[in-house]
């Protein structure tokens, strides 16, 4: 079910409260009917006064690489809105927790474990595949979830109570700028080879719709299951297709899939290969592979900042990577103003006010800017770190950019290009 309009997610969460207003005064009686300054009052839920804010991020599992930048960005978020002030006249807490990738799942318990703390909004997961597993858990509960990265068109289309938001365009874009690439790379018979499950189908699947539509044949297409202990069947179909470029959607599996592929004569020397948002990293051994001339695909931000990157740095001098750490940082900031601008901390009315903070506004890009607007009774248009925040009604970007990358020899990758659109 597509998500509703602000106003039909406003309505369905009073429903309750209306329903107790209709058995208490009935239908004769007009003096129990309140008024519309009263039903105005009363459709604020009452939070207990302190944005608390849990981080679902991965720090074990195929996608910890990712961890260290999402919590740095909400980390640095969270510094910037108490140095403002706070928000609601409360500092902003922040508690952290291991979405982990879904093998094992741990990220359920430790949901759990943020609702114990009263988190009224959980930013999170990395992975579309560990968010769709706990997002009826965590909108059920009338709490927030935002993620930074989940990338899977399916979101877009879930019955999410009107609380699932995300910084992170769907894979319809990066799904079509990929597929694009290949083709703009002058490539014509291209397989492609995905994880099984929430984020690898729906990506596989806008890749090929994407390389038909241009033209392209897809020599092969291939799901393997996540936890498989090796791919050698899936392998041997894609050579058996001899093509001439290869799309892996994947994780850490990267790892065991390459020397494979070119153990049958179609790894990184013999055909084109592209990377995914999922599996583009600089982690990867030199020793055990090359992946020189790789390319792949990440959602970037759409008007950088040059220091960004340096103030992720003060909050976490270790950082390598630095993938959604803006979209992490935009999220906490795009909570915290909506708390404003709903007046409460509660996760129903945090929810009701996102989507009206990051469009058709006065445009503002930073959390003291915007927040004093908001106080000046200013609707406000909130530009991130990330560039344009603009949701359309599902609760995801309108439009985002996408980043292409290449590796060089030592399995180092670097932005060649970036492709802007809007999300359809």
């Amino acid at each position: 079910m597509i998500r509703t309009t602000r106003a039909a997610r406003l309505g369905a969460a009073l429903a309750a409260t209306a329903l107790v207003l209709t058995a208490c005064g009935g239908d004769d009686d007009p003096s129990a009917t309140p008024s519309d300054d009263e039903t105005s009052e009363e459709s604020v839920p009452e939070g207990d006064g302190v944005l608390t804010l849990g981080g679902l991020l991965p720090q074990t599992g195929d996608l910890a690489f990712l961890g260290p930048p999402e919590f740095a960005g909400v980390e640095l978020a969270v510094n910037d809105m108490n140095a403002a002030g706070g928000v609601l006249g409360s500092d902003v807490e922040f508690i952290r927790a291991d979405s982990g990738d879904g093998t094992p799942d741990i990220a359920g318990a430790e949901v759990d474990k943020l609702f114990n703390q009263d988190v009224d909004a959980i930013i999170g997961a990395a992975a579309s595949g560990v968010s769709v597993s706990v997002i009826d858990k965590i909108t059920g509960a009338g709490v927030v979830h935002f993620s930074p990265a989940n990338t899977a068109a399916g979101f877009d289309t879930y019955d999410d109570n009107g609380l699932y938001f995300r910084t992170a365009p769907s894979d319809a874009l990066q799904g079509a700028v990929l597929g694009n690439l290949a083709v703009e790379d002058g490539f014509s018979n291209v397989a492609v080879m995905a994880r099984q499950d929430f984020y690898g189908e729906g990506l596989a699947e806008q890749v090929q719709t994407t390389l038909e539509e241009k033209g392209a044949n897809v020599a092969e297409y291939v799901l393997y299951a996540a936890d498989a202990q090796n791919y050698t069947a899936e392998v041997n179909k894609i050579a058996a297709a001899q093509p001439d470029a290869l799309v892996l959607i994947a994780f850490e599996e990267t790892t065991k899939i390459i020397p494979q592929l070119i153990a049958k004569g179609i790894g990184p020397d013999d055909i084109q290969i592209y990377f995914v948002d999922g599996n583009l990293s600089d982690t990867y051994n030199p020793q055990s592979f090359n992946l020189e001339g790789v390319k792949g695909t990440l959602p970037v931000s759409g008007d950088p900042d040059p220091s960004f990157n340096d103030k992720l740095l003060e909050v976490d001098p270790k950082l390598k990577d630095f993938s959604y750490g803006p979209q992490s940082y935009d999220a906490a900031v795009i909570i915290g103003l909506a708390a404003i601008s709903a007046g409460s901390d509660n996760g129903v009315a945090i929810g009701n006010e996102i989507i009206n903070v990051t469009r058709e506004g006065t445009q503002c890009s930073t959390f003291e800017e915007c927040a004093q607007l908001l106080e000046d009774g200013e609707d406000i248009d909130y530009e991130g770190a990330s560039g344009p925040t603009d949701m359309n009604d599902t609760g995801s970007p309108a439009s985002g950019t996408i980043g292409v990358f290449e590796y060089d020899n030592k399995n180092q990758y670097e932005q060649i290009d970036t492709v802007s659109g809007l999300v359809e």
